[in-house]
């Protein structure tokens, strides 16, 4: 008896002993794994936001653009962006797209300037209000101060009556980089003399946005077009150039310049002389207004404002990829001969366009005799031999700010980007602002009550007859085994 309670007490002890080492080794092995865990963790929190975080937003709006990537890769230079805003109220999108640039290159430094800690700071950058969440971009002596509402835009949608907010961090970002790193800034000249409009006011901020600095010019005060001119801008003139003008413009182009030309018909008399500038590339303005008999080659309702196709060219492709339009009302038709220079024609009308001579004094929209067939060329591109060249649009209005809202922003995207491309600025072209507003899925009625009764009656029906015939086959089956 006492053997067998000696056994019995033996075999408990060893019982005892393996437990012992079992739960120590399983101790160990969770120490160890989080261990692990924990050493993972500080290596991933030590990654940059870049390697952790991924945008699936449908405007992206957390990542930046190959534009602004070529900028800031390309910086010799230290570069210091002061983030304005007062402790907790930081903006996250905001804090994330700095976070972006940062990683970016090592000659970035993003700095915060709490303005309860420093009141006076952003006075020596700006008179204005400054509200939380501004920025400042400096290098060496040259700065820019980027303000919340240049951050954050509201426009106003022509189409639904109502205001629309964008984000454009990204492209006011990369414009203050490129303006406080850039000792020499391209010089732009537009035409004056001749009844020509004002600049749009959104083209014109575009302008300012993309660091390049206008002046106007007469040709009737100066020998020759000045040789700073990256570009000379002729918008909307409404009387014609004197012959001495246009040798002076002329020359210009075969000497190497460039031109940027929007100029459609005018109420009273021609542009004669001013259009014969495109005849020795054997391009030929058809006097008149030329209207769309083609439904999906005009816009609402109305047969001048047209919806031209685009061919492919560095000018139209980010807008092709898009999937955007651009509008050109009151347009004039370009016919495109053999010529000795390379021209390419940018927007095009419909084979069944035609242009109707009586311009302003239209009665019909109807062809009629005399009116001249399309297909016309409505933007073109011509590069000199020389090196010279001219985008030329046919249209006086459409960067009108009406105009330029209709086609979300296009229509300013093409000029920008025409421009861009004259004055060799590639990387300049318009970084487009991010939507933050909804876009919301509109049905017909007769849907919405196909999917409340699917959803509503048929699903549950549905589930319940699989729950019911999973519970009677289960009982079923346990009868025969019984």
């Amino acid at each position: 008896m006492k053997i067998s309670q000696f056994f019995k007490g033996g075999e408990g002890r060893k019982e005892n002993r393996l437990a012992f080492r079992a739960g120590s080794y399983s101790l160990m092995v969770s120490a160890l794994v989080l261990a692990i865990l924990v050493v993972v963790n500080i290596f991933v929190s030590s990654l940059p936001s870049s390697m952790t975080k991924y945008d699936i937003s449908a405007t992206k709006l957390y990542s930046i653009t190959s534009n602004t990537k070529v900028v800031v890769n390309a910086l010799d230079q230290d570069v210091t962006i002061y983030w304005i805003v007062q402790s907790g109220q930081e903006d996250a999108v905001i804090e994330n797209l700095l976070s972006k640039y940062e990683a970016l290159s090592d000659h970035i430094k993003v700095e915060k300037r709490n303005p309860d800690v420093y009141p006076t700071f952003a006075q020596q950058y700006t008179s204005e209000t400054v509200m939380n969440n501004s920025l400042v971009v400096e290098c060496g002596d040259r700065s820019r101060y980027i303000g919340y509402d240049d951050i954050y835009l509201q426009e106003t949608d022509m189409y639904s009556y109502s205001y629309s907010t964008s984000f454009d961090g990204e492209g006011a970002i990369t414009s203050a980089i490129d303006y406080v790193i850039s000792d020499e800034l391209p010089q732009l000249y537009v035409l004056e003399g001749h009844g020509e409009a004002e600049l749009p006011s959104t083209f014109s901020q575009q302008i300012e946005k993309d660091n390049m600095e206008v002046s106007s010019l007469s040709l009737l005060t100066v020998d020759e077009i000045p040789e700073d001119a990256s570009c000379l801008i002729i918008y909307a003139p409404q009387s014609d150039i004197s012959e001495e003008e246009l040798d002076m413009l002329s020359d210009y182009v075969s000497d190497g310049g460039k031109l940027l030309v929007m100029s459609g018909p005018v109420q009273d008399g021609s542009l004669s002389s001013l259009n014969s500038l495109l005849e020795s590339y054997g391009v030929t303005v058809t006097d008149g207004i030329v209207v769309e008999s083609d439904r999906e080659h005009y816009a609402f309702q109305a047969p001048y404002i047209l919806l031209p196709d685009m061919t492919s060219h560095a000018i139209t492709d980010s807008l092709i990829e898009e999937n955007y339009f651009v509008l050109m009302p009151i347009s004039q038709g370009l016919t495109v001969e053999d010529s000795s220079g390379t021209v390419t024609s940018l927007l095009t009308t419909s084979a069944y366009s035609y242009s109707k001579a009586d311009a302003y004094d239209l009665e019909t929209y109807e062809k009629e005799g005399g009116d001249t067939d399309g297909p016309f060329a409505l933007a073109v591109s011509i590069e000199d031999s020389s090196g010279g060249g001219i985008v030329w649009f046919a249209s006086s209005s459409f960067l009108e700010d009406m105009y330029n809202a209709f086609s979300s922003g296009a229509n300013g995207d093409i000029a920008m980007n025409a421009l861009s491309s004259l004055v060799g600025e590639s990387e300049a072209m318009a970084i487009r602002s991010k939507s933050l507003n909804y876009n919301y899925l509109t049905i017909s009625e007769s849907t919405s009550s196909l999917l409340k009764a699917t959803m509503i009656g048929i699903f549950p029906l549905v589930y319940f007859g699989i729950g019911v015939y999973v519970i009677v086959r289960r009982r079923r089956l346990q009868n025969e085994k019984g």
